[in-house]
């Protein structure tokens, strides 16, 4: 069926809810729009769903969220009546219409003869995480979009250990999604709001509990002169925050009043986003009125955080490399000099994540894992080394911000982070040391390790083509070099295949598949292309090191021009 077919079969249902017929009206003057929201089904990946807020198949609304819940709804009955009635648990971000489709996931579920445990108010992705461990559910849900600008919304499904679906579980859920047929033809069955169970402030302080053994050093707070800016960016984090500072005593936490109430239009920001600079406007507002020594950003659903530090040059945004490399060497010295660090300590990472924390892991005495892109993977490691003993957990991270200290989330966890970056930069700040001062003390012990990002957006169908040649045509022209540098090695993710330049046979890659291929030169840089799973774009990754910052930050501009001039003749 036609988009524009699909569009008239939307635009003639009587029982359509009045605001998405609304929408409708204006894709009428857009065929481009209109193209858009009906050429697909929103698609159902591994870690749920995520797109523009609108009427049709390709867009967040009532019934594409019915759609997913059904699916979801057959998955949980297949798997018996116990897991009915362990049931699931739904929370949801500050965005446009949360509330409504975590509503609906809850009816869905509840009228399909599921438990359902629903937040009343926004609440953090985390402890979405942790409050399925604690009330021991079956599965959890969370509507959100992350870091996305203020049109997208999302669905997120969690599995019963509190990470989101591994691969295999997440493959059973699509194929029952996409069984689910017509959305709008998916009729709600008769209600019993007995199955919904309103969550209240019994769960906050539960993880409020847990999140209080994140200090390393608990009477560091009250005796700290440390000043923070903080800033929620009209997230769901605001309140949770607010109050575990409070409560383990640093007195001089100053919030960004104007951002700290939850607003899906992020109506003071250009981006939610706290890896981009312009997410700090007002933090470097308030930090400049009252000098303050770290200024944190939260996005959205509390998941991912970004930080700041004062310099003589004003505030620094540290990246997510350099923010995780900084907590793995607070977390670490702090384990060991308590006599606290196990022989089997391990530190896990992403693909795309850089190195650095990898050396710092192992100059402490703990060993480091790679895994795929997606916290997912590291939750799902969490699990696996809980049941075998080989290894115990110490940090996970990953370098899009986000990071995880305790496992009784099994998310990147925005507040426990938070709680660990102002322990370490009080502390720091006792040995006349600023987080700054650390990094560069950091590199001076192991290298300068610096990395990038570059991100190409390619919408609607035709971006999907040319996202999806751009792999191809990489896996059928072996790339030799980058900026006068030789390939070493390839690791395609897909063909689960590493690849040497010196004709050595061909290693077994032992990570699960995904459409990904990282490049290693032989100066010890590296190169990592993936398309996003969660947005129209492209993604490059890049990583050097050397003995100095200027070599450094040279070579890392070099590599980033050559490789960006060589995929744009694929894009184009």
């Amino acid at each position: 069926m036609s988009y524009k077919q699909l569009f008239d079969q939307w635009n003639s249902f009587s029982n359509l809810e009045a605001i998405w017929k609304e929408d409708l009206q204006l894709l009428i003057k857009d065929d481009k729009r209109m193209e858009d929201a009906f050429y697909r089904d929103l698609e159902f990946g591994t870690g749920g769903m995520r797109g523009e807020i609108g009427a049709g198949t390709n867009r967040m609304n009532t019934y594409t969220i019915r759609k997913a819940t059904t699916g979801l709804a057959e998955y949980i009955k297949a798997a018996g009546s116990e897991a009915m009635n362990r049931g699931v648990v739904i929370a949801y971000d500050s965005r446009r219409y949360s509330p409504e489709f975590a509503q609906e996931t809850a009816n869905t579920l509840a009228s399909n003869g599921i438990k359902a445990y629903l937040y009343s108010e926004p609440r953090t992705t985390p402890q979405l995480s942790y409050s399925v461990r604690k009330l021991q559910a079956f599965m959890g849900v969370v509507i959100t979009a992350s870091h996305n600008p203020p049109e997208y919304n999302g669905y997120k499904v969690y599995g019963e250990d509190g990470a989101q679906l591994n691969l295999s579980d997440a493959d059973a859920v699509i194929a029952y999604v996409n069984e689910a047929g017509d959305a709008l033809q998916i009729k709600q069955k008769s209600l019993n709001e007995n199955l919904i169970v309103r969550l209240d402030e019994d769960i906050d302080n539960a993880y409020i509990n847990e999140l209080k053994t994140v200090q390393e050093n608990p009477t560091i707070a009250n005796n700290s002169n440390l000043k923070v800016v903080f800033t929620p960016l009209h997230g769901a984090s605001g309140k949770t925050v607010k109050r575990i500072l409070n409560e383990v005593g640093y007195r001089h936490i100053h919030y960004v009043k104007e951002q700290m109430e939850p607003h899906g239009d992020f109506p003071t920001v250009k981006s939610p986003n706290p890896e981009e600079e312009s997410a700090f406007e007002y933090a470097i507002q308030y930090g400049n009125e009252v000098d303050a020594d770290i200024l944190i950003a939260v996005d959205p659903d509390g998941d991912r955080v970004g930080l700041a530090v004062k310099t003589s040059e004003g505030y620094k945004l540290l990246t997510g490399n350099q923010t995780g490399a900084i907590l793995i060497e607070y977390l670490l010295t702090q384990r060991k000099e308590k006599g606290e660090m196990p022989a089997n300590g391990r530190v896990f990472k992403t693909i795309v994540t850089s190195d650095f924390g990898r050396v710092i892991a192992e100059y402490h005495g703990a060993s480091s894992e790679d895994v795929l892109t997606g916290f997912k993977f590291i939750g799902e490691k969490i699990k696996q080394y809980e049941e075998t003993k080989q290894f115990e957990f110490l940090f996970g991270y990953e370098e899009s911000y986000g990071y995880l200290v305790k496992s009784f989330a099994r998310d990147k966890d925005a507040i426990q982070s938070v709680l660990a970056i102002v322990e370490a930069a009080a502390y720091y700040k006792e040995q006349g040391m600023t987080l700054v001062e650390l990094l560069h003390a950091l590199y001076d012990r192991h290298g300068y390790y610096l990395e990038g990002l570059i991100s190409v957006t390619k919408k609607g169908v035709t971006g999907a083509n040319s996202i999806r040649n751009l792999l191809e045509q990489l896996r059928l022209n072996t790339l030799a070099e980058v900026a006068g540098i030789a390939v070493l090695s390839q690791e395609d993710y897909l063909t689960s295949l590493r690849t040497f330049a010196d004709g050595r046979e061909e290693e077994q890659l032992l990570l699960p598949k995904s459409n990904v291929i990282k490049y290693f030169l032989t100066d010890g840089s590296w190169v990592c292309v993936r398309p996003s799973g969660t947005e129209p774009k492209i993604k490059y990754y890049f990583g050097v090191t050397s003995a100095s910052e200027t070599e450094s930050m040279e070579k890392l501009e070099a590599i980033k021009h050559a490789f960006t001039t060589e995929m744009n003749k694929f894009l184009n």
